[in-house]
């Protein structure tokens, strides 16, 4: 059985981690297939929009620690090393140029909270889930998660949420910006933002990505530059200049 199965519909791709009855705690068999899922949509000149779900009542319940961490014995650079390759066969999807949802109908724990971040957009149904729960078990947050919960809440929700270990609910999680979308069918929502993100021109998409991280990195002039350009290039594309004909149309 396939730990890890992928879904087209239309430019649509959907992942879904395959592993119900463990709630799709994560190893090296699930993990080396997501990542070769995510190379492939990453391929695929037709993907527009990905969905990234888990089956059954979780989304991802965290890491297989005995699986994917080893021999806990071995010298902290050696552990860098390794924890630096778990970490990228997950972190693909933030290097995808098309919008990424994940849709989380339950629990994200640990590094399947970190697969939710690493997502453009969470939708969030209600009875997801987000735990950042590293300090609970005596860990430091690992896989981004420190960077990628601060983008989303900002440094004091962050630093009370990992030091809190604690679990955050569906609606707080929205109320704090870290879930986008709250829906009742959290997959079905995704597909459809999917659908919608799908329908446009695809550089469009993959230049505003581009855009928010100029601007969550660089200064303003830097922002500005690209932003003049991406906007110039986006004058002489095929929606851009239906929407003007339209619009001239009824002067």
């Amino acid at each position: 059985m396939s730990l890890v199965l992928l879904e087209t519909q239309g430019h649509v791709r959907t992942i879904r981690l395959n592993a119900p009855e463990r709630r799709n705690a994560l190893d090296w068999p699930l993990l080396d297939e997501f990542a070769a899922a995510v190379r492939v949509v990453a391929d695929d000149p037709e993907a527009r929009a990905l969905v990234v779900a888990g089956n059954g009542s979780a989304f991802c319940a965290g890491a297989n620690l005995e699986n994917l961490f080893g021999d806990l014995d071995r010298p902290v650079e050696q552990m860098r090393d390794h924890l630096m390759t778990v970490y990228a066969s997950f972190l693909g999807l933030r290097d995808l140029t098309i919008p990424t949802i994940a849709a989380v109908q339950g629990p994200a724990v640990g590094a399947g909270l970190n697969i939710a971040l690493a997502c453009d957009i969470i939708v969030a149904g209600p009875k997801a889930g987000f735990g950042p729960t590293f300090a609970e078990i005596g860990l430091h947050p690992g896989g981004g998660c420190t960077w990628m919960l601060t983008e989303r809440i900002g440094a004091g929700n962050a630093r009370a949420a990992l030091l809190s270990g604690a679990v955050i609910r569906s609606e707080e999680a929205l109320r704090l910006g870290l879930a986008n979308v709250l829906a009742d069918e959290p997959v079905a929502a995704a597909v459809e933002l999917a659908q919608k993100y799908a329908a446009r021109d695809p550089q469009l998409n993959a230049d505003i990505l581009h855009s928010v991280q100029i601007a969550s990195t660089s200064d303003f002039d830097t922002s500005l530059d690209f932003e003049s350009r991406a906007q110039a290039e986006s004058f002489g594309r095929e929606q851009f200049r239906t929407y003007m004909a339209r619009f001239l149309a009824k002067d």
